[in-house]
């Protein structure tokens, strides 16, 4: 997420691709379908012609298939499709049936279809939709007026809205694409423009080159008034596209991808196979991706791509960064290689997360990125300890459970589990499995234990059991640790395994293999071992305290006996930046779980050194947030927390302060920028104060808001904001005609701490002020601070909001509002939407918040008040 390469060029590429080794696929039979079985496509020629102006679309498509026995129907999957037309090898038409629950068409013919080789025509029309799915439209203002660009968004199962299709992972084919557009406006697609051809009357047919096999899902179209920049990287056209004028914001992007492609080429063993890879970049947003990886024409929303010298941070140039190689990663791991069934989501997703990250510390080091991934880690945690968690690898029936697929287990906990096996085996034998079953699969389908058996073969080990203890059942491994004492330099751990579950505390715990690293802090070497069968034993080398998963690779908690957590936490400055963010997260939960004192995270925060990591010092800024956000309702305790809160951030601002400092660590600009927002939401008044006279000031002094913080002061005045001030601010955004800076004002009109006013940004996110993509961002972002206000709105105007939301996560959308609410009543309330609003195998999302709230509930009842003890006797 130009210059028009040869035929010559196109057709050499692709014969290169052609030959390679053909993968062998997953049997058909094994593989989850919701279609007959007895047709399969091969190649889908598709011309079509949009109307934007209309929303509409016609198109014809001449589908090769391959008939595996005779038959009378042949099923595909079409959503809000017409048909004008079916025939078949130019014979009689067929009948047409529908049924649009099943998203299913299917025709029926005269006399049996006999096995072999045939083609099926179709003529039919769409519609152009203004949310992500399907064919879509996103309108923008430019200082010439509004402009509108098309473009497609297929993943998971949305293909059928462009093309009557086989629109599921397994069923890949070769495409080709031509489209009728407007003369003058550039046609985006996943593979160069072979041919131009000048209609007259100001429309123009494009047609593109055809595609190597791929999932239907990989399918894309753009179309717009677009600029496009080009760099060569070995025999690959590397270019990112943005609309007119942009293209200077695009310039770290492109400029990123180019190595990010070369060290990809190199760790997969297998050159990038397409002659082109575009970054496309589009206004608007959506509330559930960022990004597509579209083979060829990886397409974005423009914060994920663009740097706009007025508005952006560090934090949004290392999301650029991460979002490129993260889509770039899949070009191979989902791509070249799909799963064959959306059960093995995370064979896509979790991969690239991992390698996003790979990627990022090996070319900027200087973001110490490797910490990103506890924090990873704990967001996966903070699901994978409910009830309502999955395994990894998860069954997938409908189209609803896929959309919903897409959630921290498949991302995060995937990343986490690659992580610890890539520790587990080493990372130059991970390297070189992953190369073998790239090898291996190329052009074809997959399912995980693909992966694990190419891994095992490198390894000359067996990786397949721990494996598939942590991606074929849910859950979080507890590892308990106690210490026999210190005998000749050495000492002895006792490690039992258990579960750590938020809900079912007193639950039979999985079995789990486990490795395990651990390091005395004298020590200088790292011991390892594998936890099996519930206990194991490990002499380590040293003394002083023990820190186990010592580098934080390992998918697990660690609660330590308490005489160990106190040796630690009296050590706490001289841990590693990675153990103290360990450390403190596992104390954090096990703390709220009741497993171990809930202030022993306090008292690390305490141990926390002035010179600290910024990103360790991020996370107490987030930890005493996150406290704050338990006294809702609570004054006294609140303005109790919040003194000892603001006197132990305060004197680290005050060294970070408002203006950078010349050759400051990378890092420190996101901690200055997290201590602001955090201090602003303790109430600091000095904070406050300072960001409203910054903004006031804005227009006469230049350095009053740096482009570096202007997000982030613009943050504080909106949280804080009055009537008067909130309506300035908007009439700042009706002002604004950068997409960019547009949609950051109303997402922060939605920030609102008073409630008048959020009930206020809700009312104005279902008009047409917003534009069609930022409603449900405005809904989602009142739900931070007001979820029940939130969520009570959402199912008031249910019909209005699902349209403004993504046709595939309208399940998800309204539930997830009220997950942040501390009161019990919203967990009938979420029961009650979802039974009466979502087929019952589809209510997850529900179920999720359900648990969240009930969560929530139990901390403040059980652990808050030992915190506001704490609290108490400190501030004595």
């Amino acid at each position: 997420m130009r210059r028009l390469l040869s035929s010559a060029a196109v057709a050499a590429l692709l014969a290169v691709t052609a030959t390679a080794v053909a993968a062998p696929a997953a049997p058909a039979a094994q593989v989850t379908t919701q279609l007959p079985r007895t047709v399969r496509p091969t190649h889908y020629d598709v011309a079509f012609t949009p109307d934007a102006d209309k929303a509409t679309f016609t198109g014809s498509v001449k589908i090769t298939v391959e008939v595996l026995e005779p038959t009378k129907t042949i099923t595909l999957q079409a959503a809000d499709l017409t048909f004008a037309k079916v025939q078949l090898d130019g014979g009689p038409l067929a009948k047409v049936g529908v049924d649009a629950d099943a998203q299913t068409a299917t025709f029926t013919f005269d006399a049996p279809v006999a096995k072999g080789r045939h083609v099926l025509s179709i003529d039919y029309a769409g519609k152009i939709y203004t949310q992500a799915a399907g064919l879509f439209s996103l309108d923008y203002d430019t200082e010439s007026g509004k402009k509108r660009a098309l473009y497609t968004q297929f993943e998971n199962s949305d293909g059928r809205r462009f093309i009557p299709s086989w629109d599921e992972p397994f069923y890949k084919a070769t495409f080709s694409l031509q489209a009728v557009v407007p003369t003058g406006q550039m046609a985006v697609g996943n593979m160069p423009i072979e041919k131009i051809t000048d209609l007259g009357g100001g429309k123009s047919r494009v047609k593109f080159a055809t595609s190597p096999k791929m999932s239907t899902y990989l399918l894309f179209f753009g179309l717009g008034e677009f600029d496009r920049a080009t760099a060569k990287v070995g025999p690959t056209e590397m270019g990112v596209i943005t609309k007119k004028g942009d293209l200077p914001k695009a310039k770290f992007a492109l400029e990123s991808a180019g190595p990010i492609l070369t060290w990809y080429n190199d760790y997969f063993g297998a050159p990038y196979p397409l002659p082109k890879l575009d970054h496309i970049a589009a206004p608007g947003q959506s509330q559930f991706f960022s990004a597509m990886e579209n083979w060829g024409a990886i397409f974005y929303f423009e914060y994920a791509l663009l740097e706009d010298p007025k508005i952006s941070t560090q934090k949004d140039r290392e999301n650029i960064y991460t979002t490129v190689a993260h889509e770039m990663a899949h070009q191979w791991f989902g791509d070249l290689v799909t799963m064959a069934w959306w059960d093995d989501l995370w064979l896509n997703e979790g991969f690239a997360s991992w390698l996003e990250g790979r990627a990022t510390e090996h070319f900027h080091p200087e973001w110490n990125s490797s910490l990103v991934a506890v924090g990873n880690r704990e967001y996966a945690m903070g699901l994978d300890a409910l009830a309502t968690t999955h395994p990894v690898v998860q069954h997938v029936d409908t189209v609803e459970q896929a959309s919903q697929a897409f959630d921290a287990i498949t991302y995060q906990k995937g990343e986490a589990v690659i992580r610890m096996l890539e520790a587990y085996v080493g990372p130059d034998v991970w390297r070189d499995g992953v190369r073998r079953y790239i090898k291996a699969n190329a052009h074809g389908n997959t399912v995980t234990d693909d992966l694990w058996k190419q891994v095992e073969a490198a390894a000359g080990k067996p990786i397949t059991g721990i494996a598939h203890d942590f991606t074929l059942q849910p859950g979080i491994p507890l590892i308990t640790v106690a210490a026999d004492g210190c005998v000749a330099g050495k000492t002895t751990l006792t490690l039992t395994q258990g579960e750590f579950s938020k809900d079912f505390p007193g639950k039979t715990p999985l079995a789990w293999r486990v490795p395990v690293a651990a390091k005395a802090l004298d020590g200088a070497t790292v011991a390892k071992t594998l936890v099996a069968g519930g206990k194991a034993s490990l002499a380590v080398t040293g003394c002083g305290p023990v820190v186990v998963n010592s580098g934080q690779a390992g998918y697990f908690r660690t609660l330590y006996a308490p005489k160990l957590f106190t040796g630690l936490a009296g050590r706490f400055g001289a841990l590693p930046a990675i153990d103290q963010l360990g450390l403190m997260s596992d104390a954090w939960a096990l703390g709220l779980n009741g497993q171990q004192a809930a202030t022993d995270v306090l008292d690390l925060i305490v141990a926390t050194p002035a010179d600290a990591d910024p990103q360790v010092w991020s996370k107490v800024a987030g930890v005493l947030a996150d406290i704050d956000g338990l006294y809702d309702a609570m004054p006294a305790e609140r303005a109790a927390f919040r003194k000892l809160a603001l006197a132990r951030l305060g004197p680290v601002f005050q060294r970070v302060g408002w203006v950078a400092k010349a050759g400051e660590p990378t890092p420190v600009a996101n901690l200055r920028a997290a201590l602001i927002a955090t201090l602003s939401s303790l109430g600091d008044p000095a904070v406050i104060a300072e960001a409203n006279r910054r903004y006031a000031a804005d227009q006469s002094d230049p350095a009053a808001v740096p482009a570096a913080l202007r997000k982030t002061i613009l943050g504080v005045v909106a949280r804080h904001a009055d009537a008067k001030a909130w309506n300035a601010l908007r009439a700042q955004a009706q002002a604004e005609k950068t997409p960019l800076i547009r949609d950051q004002f109303y997402l922060q009109l939605a920030s609102v701490e008073d409630e008048a006013l959020a009930a206020k940004a809700l009312d104005l996110a279902l008009t047409a002020e917003p534009g069609e993509t930022m409603p449900s961002n405005m809904i989602a972002r009142v739900g931070v601070l007001h979820p029940d206000l939130a969520f009570d709105y959402a199912v008031a105007h249910k019909d209005a909001v699902n349209t403004k939301v993504d046709a595939g996560s309208r399940t998800r959308f309204i539930p997830s509002l009220g997950r942040r609410s501390a009161d019990p009543a919203m967990i009938d309330k979420v029961k009650a939407y979802a039974a009466a609003n979502i087929a019952e195998g589809s209510r997850g999302e529900a179920d999720k918040t359900a648990a969240a709230v009930t969560n929530r509930v139990k901390i403040r009842q059980r652990q808050l008040p030992a915190i506001t003890a704490w609290v108490a006797k400190a501030g004595g």
